[in-house]
C-alpha cells in the first residue's frame, strides 16, 4: 500500500487491486465527504498517473467513469473538475448510503438476525456512539 497526496486528494493506492477502480473509489468517496470542493479542478491524467506510479490510460479509464457518474466534468482546453452541482452530489451520497445500507442489512441477515434484532443493535451503537442510555 502506498499513500500519496495529489492537492486535495488522498490517494491509498494497493497494487495487488485493480488501479482504475480505486482511483474512481477514492475520488467518489473524496467528493461524496466534501474534501474536495465542487468545482475543484483534477489532477491532469498525466500528473496523476505520474504521481500514482500508474499507467495513463488507467487514469483516463478512472476519469471517464467519473465523468459518466456526473461527478466530474470535462472543460475544453481547461482540464477535468469536480461536477459544481450540489445536487448532482447529494443525490451521489445517497445512492452511496444506500448501498452501504443494502450491504450492512446482508451481512446482518446472513447472521441469522431478524430486523427486530438489528434494530436493537443499531439503537445500542447509536446510544454508545452518542453517549446515550445503553439498553
Amino acid at each position: 500500500m502506498e499513500d500519496q497526496q495529489v492537492g486535495s486528494l488522498r490517494f491509498n493506492i494497493d497494487f495487488s487491486q485493480p488501479l482504475y477502480e480505486q482511483v474512481i473509489d477514492q475520488v467518489r468517496s473524496s467528493i461524496a465527504k466534501g474534501e474536495i470542493a465542487l468545482g475543484d479542478k483534477m489532477p491532469s491524467v498525466r500528473e496523476l498517473a505520474q504521481l500514482l506510479k500508474m499507467n495513463p490510460n488507467t487514469v483516463m479509464r478512472a476519469y471517464q467513469e467519473l465523468e459518466r457518474d456526473g461527478l466530474t466534468e470535462k472543460r475544453r482546453g481547461q482540464g477535468t473538475y469536480v461536477t459544481s452541482s450540489p445536487e448532482r452530489v447529494q443525490s451521489f451520497r445517497a445512492d452511496l448510503a444506500a448501498r452501504y445500507i443494502d450491504n450492512f442489512m446482508e451481512q446482518m441477515k446472513s447472521l441469522g438476525l431478524s430486523w427486530s434484532d438489528i434494530q436493537q443493535y443499531v439503537s445500542q451503537k447509536s446510544n454508545s456512539e452518542q453517549g446515550g442510555p445503553q439498553t
